[in-house]
């Protein structure tokens, strides 16, 4: 069963990123079979079913019967979650993506957000039993809170907590017209935080589990902008015991996969590692990793920024044009150099989460321009562009 060990103390709609195929049957067994304690999961993997109804009669009857033991969410009936959401009523849809729609909803109790997945979209009963499964029995205050689920018939519904600000997307690379961009000590605390996420899924969840889906529209924001990862139906678990890696189809969005793992298939958690790299850097420049809008050699994020890292006479470039200059350029050096080590190309290089943690809470403790951080704008060295 996945259990928590002792924490270490350290000095766009999914696709696969080649292919588009979706998570095998044997992938998902050696993921399932690693939950000692759901073994009725295992047997999923090996049945073989006439037809697609009697598979999705059976995925429910697995996931009721987990319910009633190992997992905490609750067992929500269809009718109830039609009543929460005004009968899935458009006017209260917060998001759409190749999965399906997510919509606000009004529990008794709480305001929670219901994810309604297309019967016809990707992500499909494997992924929402592994998505299931791993909030279920993952709980950091950086990943968001799974309340329930609905397996009711052909339906695939989640219930997470509702988180009022959205997606990292929506403020960073989606920003509405006269809405104020983030600051940078924002941008920082949003790092910080997902970078905890990660921390706690590599290095404190036994066996370790690696995330495989890192991007901007899978950080969701509460009301104070900290940051919770959600979307785990691509989730796996990690290597154990003398194994490097895990074999699987390649999965994932486009821009975001580490190069060894889109080449070989192999994935460790340096594979986040690298897809967190891109995201902090969408997070510092205020673009996206693939954008067709802009001139051919701009269009890959990573591939424009490449070159500007290695020369600091450059990293200025590489600053939000939003943020207006607010920012201390030590500050600015230090994020794009974190940035810098999470991309490299070969995995081993790449540190380990905790130690991206150890920068990024730095970061996001000192203060900008103007808020009474502790670097002071004339601080020697600071405006300092020379190569070092």
């Amino acid at each position: 069963m996945l259990k928590i060990r002792a924490k270490k103390v350290v000095k766009m709609s999914c696709f696969s990123c080649c292919s588009g195929e979706k998570l095998s049957r044997k992938s998902l067994k050696r993921s399932i079979k690693n939950y000692k304690d759901t073994k009725t999961l295992a047997s999923f993997a090996n049945l073989s079913f006439k037809s697609d109804s009697s598979r999705k009669r059976y995925i429910t009857e697995e996931i009721k019967k987990v319910g009633k033991g190992h997992i905490s969410a609750k067992i929500f009936a269809f009718r109830e979650l039609t009543v929460a959401t005004q009968n899935f009523n458009l006017e209260n849809m917060i998001g759409e993506g190749g999965f399906g729609r997510v919509y606000k909803g009004q529990l008794e109790d709480k305001v929670v957000a219901v994810k309604q997945l297309d019967r016809n979209g990707f992500q499909g009963n494997r992924e929402f039993l592994v998505e299931v499964l791993m909030l279920s029995l993952l709980h950091h205050s950086n990943l968001v809170n799974l309340i329930g689920y609905c397996a009711d018939g052909d339906q695939r519904i989640l219930v997470y907590e509702y988180l009022a600000n959205g997606s990292l997307e929506d403020h960073l690379l989606d920003l509405p017209e006269g809405k104020a961009p983030l600051d940078w000590n924002t941008r920082m605390k949003i790092a910080a935080g997902a970078a905890k996420g990660l921390e706690y899924l590599h290095e404190t969840a036994d066996p370790p589990v690696i995330y495989r889906d890192f991007k901007a529209s899978n950080i969701l924001l509460d009301a104070e902008f900290n940051p919770k990862l959600s979307d785990f139906g691509l989730a796996k678990l990690g290597p154990t015991g003398d194994k490097t890696h895990v074999s699987t189809r390649v999965m994932g969005t486009y821009g975001y996969c580490a190069p060894e793992y889109a080449l070989t298939g192999q994935l460790t958690s340096k594979s986040d590692v690298y897809s967190f790299g891109v995201v902090f850097l969408e997070i510092i420049t205020g673009r996206r990793v693939i954008d067709n809008s802009r001139p051919s050699e701009e269009q890959n994020l990573v591939t424009w920024a490449s070159p500007l890292l290695k020369d600091r006479k450059k990293f200025d470039l590489l600053a939000d044009p939003l943020l207006e200059g607010k920012y201390h350029q030590k500050g600015l050096h230090q994020a794009l150099a974190v940035a810098a080590m999470c991309l490299q190309e070969e995995d081993t290089t790449r540190p380990l989460m905790s130690d991206v943690v150890t920068a990024l809470e730095y970061l996001a403790t000192n203060k900008g321009p103007g808020e009474g951080g502790i670097l002071d704008e004339h601080e020697e060295g600071e405006n300092d562009h020379t190569e070092s």
